[in-house]
């Protein structure tokens, strides 16, 4: 039996036809994949996701500016520690239904499972720092040119070998 997964079933009508047509306007591109240099078992792995997720001490993702201009999205980013718990976190996404996530994180944000994997050895360590942003920015050039390059360097001071892109 094949299911077949609707990225789109959060969306609007009209939002989900611009968004189908946007992405028909590109060609497909090849992946640069790069393989590990080492088994994942000695790999330390860090999560990014787009669920505008923030620890609750930390300030807020800025949804009233994309209230006011539905083109626009916050984008920063936040840092959230390898131990952040549903009970740390407030999830800050117009797009998304938070309600999932307030009951358990790890359907938004799995970083109970990803030391789970730790323990068991599948992966070398969960890094010390995760990141969130929020999804759905239809301006990315302050995400492209200033969030994600702060993300990579705090990747790479923390040493991290592998990314897990969460999408929202």
């Amino acid at each position: 039996m094949t299911k077949t997964v609707d990225s789109y079933r959060f969306l609007d009508y009209l939002t989900r036809k611009l968004v189908q047509a946007w992405i028909n306007r590109e060609s497909p591109r090849p992946i640069p994949w790069t393989p590990l240099a080492r088994p994942l078992a000695d790999c330390t792995v860090a999560m990014i996701s787009s669920g505008g997720i923030a620890l609750k001490t930390d300030r807020p993702f800025d949804q009233e500016g994309e209230r006011q201009n539905p083109w626009w999205g916050d984008p920063s980013y936040r840092i959230l520690p390898r131990t952040a718990s549903t009970e740390d976190v407030a999830i800050y996404h117009l797009h998304i239904n938070p309600s999932f996530a307030q009951q358990d994180l790890n359907c938004l944000f799995p970083s109970q499972r990803l030391l789970n994997l730790e323990t068991t050895g599948m992966i070398g360590r969960s890094a010390l720092h995760h990141y969130s942003y929020m999804g759905y920015i239809l301006q990315p050039q302050t995400l492209l040119e200033e969030s994600t390059p702060a993300m990579i360097r705090h990747l790479q001071e923390d040493a991290v070998d592998v990314v897990v892109l969460v999408p929202a």
